[in-house]
Order: C-alpha cells, then structure tokens, then sequence
C-alpha cells in the first residue's frame, strides 16, 4: 500500500512538473493573425496562412523586419521556420533595437542566421547594423551541416546573462559571450533582394515561443566559445582548455625578447590594457619586443587588438631567439597595421604586408568587412594545428591559412626578406611575441588552448 502511494505521489508531482514547464512557455505568436507584432524598416509582405507566417520578398526594400511589440531580456526562443531556395537569406533577431538616434531607426542587434546557401551559416550570430560577425559557423564546422533546405527546422535561442547560445535541429551551433545589449525586442527578418526576378522569394515560421521565467539553460557542450568581455575566460571556455596568456594585470608569464626581465621602459598596463608605447616609429628601440615564457607548438591564440593612426605592431609565433636579430625578433608573423597609412602596406608583394597577413609571405583576403575603423578593438586569432596547418583569422573572418614544411610554404620563404635565416618558421616550438615596432598599439584578453 505503501508502495502504491508513492508510486501516485510521485507521478502526481511528475504532472505538476510537467505542467509548470508547459505554463512557462508563452507563444508570441497565436497562429492566425499578427497581433502583438508591427513591421519594421522595410516593406516586405508579412501574412498568415495555414497557422503560420509567411514573408514575402518584394523589390525596392531595404531588409525588413516582423517585430514583437514587448521586449525581452533575458530568455529562451523557441521557433520552426522554412526556405525552399539557397538564394535567400533571412535571421531572427533578437535583444534588438530601433531607435531615431541610431541610424535613424535602423533595426540593430544581434541575429540568428538563417543562410541556405552554401555557405551554411545557419544558426551564427550576426550583429545587423553594428559589429557584422559575431560567431560565424566557421567556428563549428560539424553544425553547418545541421540545416534542412525545404524542411522545417527547429531553432533556439538560449538568452541569459552574458551568455548567449543558439541551436538547430536539437543541436549546438553557437557559444557567444556578450554584453553590448542586454534587452530588446525579437523581429523575424525578410531580407533585401538585389534583383526584381527575387521578388516573391517566401519564408515561413511557426510556433514560435518563448520562456522569460525560471529559466534552464542547456547542458555544457564543448564547442568554440567567442567571448567579448575583456580578459574574461567562461566556465565553458575552461572546460575547453582556455587559459589567459596575460592575466591582464601583471607581467607574469611575459619578459622582454633576448631578456630574462619584463622591460623597465616601453610597455604600459592600465585598465585591463597591455600597450606598447609609441617611439616615433623605431623599431624595438623603446622597451623592445616581450615574448611568452613558456613555449609552444599547437594552439588556438586569441587575442583584442586597437590601432593608433599610422601604427605597426605584430603578433610573431615560432620565435626561438636562436637569431639575435638586431631590430625585432624573428619568427612567423600576424601583422598588425593600419594599411591607409603605413608605408610598409605598400611594400613587399601583392599585400603581404598588410593587416592579417603572414607578414612578407602571405596576402590575407580582400574582406573589407574583416577591417575595424582604427581605434576599434580587433579580435585577431591564430590556429596552429599539430599536423602544421596555420589559419589567420581576423574580427570572424578567416584570412589566410597554408601549411609549415609545405613546398609552398618554403618557395615563399626562399622570395622573402627571411630566405638567409635558416630553418625559418620550421622551429618545433617557440616563444609567442608581441611586437614593438615603435608606435602606440594595445592588446588584451590574450588566451590560449594547447592543442595535441
């Protein structure tokens, strides 16, 4: 007897449970009209049919938006949505604004992607009218494969805090840290189309949902983690590997290249920022390069970065100082550079030299959108596989990426200015480098994960 009242307690409490987490969920859309919703920027068509909404291209429109009239803060979203054809972009957006002061009401903020193309960067996090790139699916490659053209798909939105998670199909596609906005409204985009034959292009959504109470976030996983917030590591990030290469603080961990002390001169730690001091241009003629004590031979390095007018610097990797170079110590280099204004974008050959490069080897690729206004803060990244492929990458973008010990690699070695230094870039491990080269030029949330 005893047995059988536990047995109905606790399927009664397993009812309640259950209808609490039901009661939770509010839709935002009630399946047969628009109400609670209002058009955006745009004029795209927005309509209901058959319990779902349906938008419609339309020529001559900038990229419109089906906004919700509340605001949400933090949150869960849930939503269904269809495309029946690869040239179609859409998003949701969400934390979003419109207002007169900005661009004159332009809607801003962050957007789950929706892109069919072959690209396959649904699901990303893209920041419309602001920051472009946030989490493109470069960065979790096993995710673009997840949606389904003229399928529906299941998207979700996970919205607490700083932190920010999107998922498709029941699986994990982005990890963003964050905290530009905190609140705003969620709009279901119809995109611009460049030419009249796209007109009448549709997307369809549905049971779209949303919980603000209570809120549950998703199991751990184990993917990429973009993280905005300065020399800040989430607890997914250490659970990936991550560690702070600077602690944004102290020199620890640092000193000065061919030196066993920190330089005296030359280098500034304020406010959570490491910068190098201008010198009038002089390379390593202030306090000098600063190098990792530690050394390494695959990793995954980020690092922020912001330009004064006319500056140089650089992130070199490999570095031995084995070559007691008279000016900055030798090893592969991510240039930094403000190209408008620097000669050194000019020289060396076909943009070698320019900001993203493999510095007098490698050109990165022509992405304007790659290129932060100087005095902007840049995320730069490095990847260095063991197998010896290398990626540059710059603010979500990939610039460059080759292979040490290739043919190729050593042809561009032997056309350079490094082709008399034996064995460059081929060293096994090496010291991680901040370049001086005379100009005012700041870093920070510099992390590393050591791959094997």
């Amino acid at each position: 007897m005893r047995k059988q009242i536990l047995t109905i307690i606790f399927v009664v409490a397993s009812i309640n449970i259950m209808a609490q987490q039901n009661q939770s969920w509010e839709n935002l859309f009630n399946g047969k009209n628009l109400d609670g919703w209002k058009v955006v920027n745009g004029s795209a068509k927005y309509e209901v049919k058959d319990g779902m909404i349906v938008g419609t291209t339309v020529a001559g429109s900038p990229n419109s938006f089906l906004a919700t009239e509340k605001t949400f803060g933090d949150f869960i979203l849930e939503f269904e949505f269809k495309l029946s054809d690869e040239d179609m972009n859409s998003g949701v957006q969400f934390r979003s604004e419109s207002s007169a002061d900005y661009m004159n009401g332009r809607v801003h903020g962050y957007q789950y992607e929706i892109d069919p193309s072959k690209r396959a960067w649904t699901a990303g996090i893209y920041d419309e009218e602001r920051r472009d790139w946030l989490y493109p699916m470069e960065y979790n490659a096993p995710a673009k494969s997840l949606f389904k053209l003229n399928q529906w798909n299941k998207g979700r939105i996970e919205c607490i805090g700083n932190s920010i998670r999107t998922f498709l199909n029941g699986k994990p596609a982005a990890n963003l840290v964050d905290d530009m906005t905190a609140k705003g409204f969620i709009a279901l985009q119809v995109h611009q189309i460049n030419k009249p034959e796209d007109a009448g292009k549709k997307i369809y959504f549905k049971n779209i949902r949303i919980q603000t109470k209570n809120l549950k976030p998703s199991a751990p996983d184990n993917i990429f983690v973009v993280n905005f917030l300065p020399n800040n590591i989430s607890q997914q990030e250490k659970n990936n590997g991550v560690q702070l290469l600077w602690d944004g603080k102290t020199t620890n961990g640092w000193r000065g290249a061919y030196k066993d002390h920190f330089p005296d001169k030359g280098w500034e730690i304020k406010d959570g920022v490491l910068s190098v001091l201008g010198a009038e241009g002089h390379e390593a003629a202030n306090g000098g390069d600063i190098v990792t004590d530690k050394e390494y031979s695959a990793f995954i390095l980020q690092f922020d970065f912001k330009l004064t007018p006319g500056a140089n610097s650089g992130v070199k990797y490999f570095v031995t100082e084995n070559e007691h170079n008279t000016g900055s110590a030798i090893g592969l280099e991510y240039q930094i550079l403000d190209d408008a204004l620097h000669p050194d974008a000019k020289l060396g050959s076909i943009g070698n030299r320019t900001l993203g490069s493999l510095y007098d080897l490698i050109p990165p690729i022509k992405e304007p959108r790659a290129r932060k206004k100087i005095g902007e803060w840049n995320k730069g990244m490095l990847i260095v596989r063991p197998d010896g492929t290398v990626e540059h990458w710059l603010n979500g973008w990939k610039m460059l990426d080759y292979k040490r010990g290739s043919q190729y690699f050593y042809a561009l070695v032997a056309k350079s200015k490094y082709e008399h230094w034996p064995n460059f870039g081929m060293a096994e491990k090496g010291h991680i480098l901040l370049q001086d080269h005379g100009n005012f030029v700041s870093f920070r949330s510099i992390k590393i994960i050591e791959l094997k």
